[in-house]
């Protein structure tokens, strides 16, 4: 394959769907976006770009809405093909409406095959076909009409590889007995990228010190980003606009009960208190409110003998496990279940196991590190 793909330009719903109908019986469908997002929340679509193997289409997400044809391929149909998918699902589902499945995300199946499980897609193309991208135009302004010829070029190189990529991916996968993993993880990959008021409230547990807060400042927190989030999508705002997490984290370390303690908070800046003031006060009242059995558990301290102990047992399996697999130990296991493990230990209650091929490989030999700790 060379690096001047045959590109084709689709400005208008009637070449949208002759292009579906052209790549209506392939087996895969390799996909990729191009999005602005500087200063919203949501992902402004500017670019969809597609390829059965041949030439390379470049939707006009700016001029084209998506038609029910191209809905039906992204929805249903062929298998879809896409790298570091997470954002582009998002694009996807705001432009097209729909949910992209099935799917095989190329970064996921790379580090189950061993290899960097962050891989980017020019090394991964390199690795597989020996060629090399050109990566200069990966900050393009992708809203200017027209684009380059070079924007064009880059556009349609992020899509006419994968099939290729994609069949090497597949042997290998089908040799060590992993394809099923792949399509376990890629559709959870589908299923987190489906935004909801559920993600909202669970955005708290992200902050690196939750530990040195008690369990009311904790459900304030909880209150303030999962209202954070909320508001951010609604006004269309990036979440760091709004307030940003250090901010809300300083709020609920303070609990403060009027404007003069609020304006107190490090970094508060008085826009947001002029604006938001008494929507922040609201929600730290509501945690002061909050009856004791209704508040999370306290979490321990990660500075402890006994939580140090704990993780370091917890690692041992999985570094041993990842190694006999011939896998990166964050494939297995990523640091944060690691510690929802300790901490669920630590103040009895339900471990948090892996689930799924990951708990066929890891769950017995986790739960019986932590009982040898505790028994030690």
């Amino acid at each position: 394959m060379t690096l001047t793909p045959e590109v084709r330009w689709i400005a208008t719903p009637e070449a949208l769907d002759a292009a579906c109908h052209e790549v209506a019986h392939a087996d895969v469908i390799a996909l990729d976006t191009e999005f602005y997002r500087e200063k919203t929340f949501h992902p402004v679509p500017a670019l969809i770009q597609f390829s059965a193997g041949g030439p390379a289409w470049l939707i006009d997400a700016q001029a084209v809405e998506c038609t029910q044809r191209f809905r039906q391929l992204l929805s249903a149909g062929p298998l879809k093909l896409m790298h570091a998918s997470s954002e582009d699902l998002e694009v996807l589902a705001l432009w097209a409406g729909v949910t992209v499945a099935p799917l095989v995300d190329t970064q996921v199946a790379q580090g189950l095959l061993g290899e960097d499980p962050a891989i980017g897609y020019q090394r991964l193309v390199e690795h597989w076909t020996g060629q090399n991208l050109p990566k200069d135009e990966t900050r393009s302004d992708w809203l200017q009409r027209p684009l380059s010829d070079a924007q064009c070029l880059y556009a349609a190189l992020d899509v006419v590889y994968l099939v290729q990529v994609w069949e090497c991916q597949r042997e290998a996968l089908e040799r060590l007995g992993r394809s099923e993993w792949l399509e376990a993880d890629c559709a959870e990959l589908v299923a987190q990228a489906q935004r909801s008021s559920a993600t909202d409230a669970k955005w708290y547990r992200r902050h690196r010190q939750l530990w040195r807060l008690s369990p009311r400042q904790i459900e304030a927190y909880r209150l303030l980003t999962t209202w954070r989030e909320s508001e951010a999508r609604r006004r269309n705002l990036p979440r760091g606009w709004l307030v940003n997490d250090r901010v809300l984290y300083g709020v609920a370390e303070r609990m403060p009960e009027n404007r003069h303690q609020l304006a107190e908070v490090d970094d508060i800046k008085p826009g947001l208190i002029k604006r938001d003031g008494e929507t922040l006060l609201k929600w730290v009242k509501q945690a002061q409110q909050c009856q004791e059995q209704q508040l999370p558990a306290a979490l321990p301290s990660p500075l402890s003998g006994e939580y140090k102990r704990r993780m370091k047992v917890l690692k041992q399996v999985v570094n041993q496990q990842a190694e006999q697999l011939g896998l990166a130990p964050e494939v297995l296991a990523r640091r944060r279940d690691l510690e929802a493990m300790v901490g669920a230990h630590l103040t009895g209650q339900a471990l948090p196991l892996p689930k799924g091929w990951r708990g066929e490989l890891l769950a017995v030999s986790l739960q019986q590190a932590l009982a040898e700790v505790e028994a030690a």
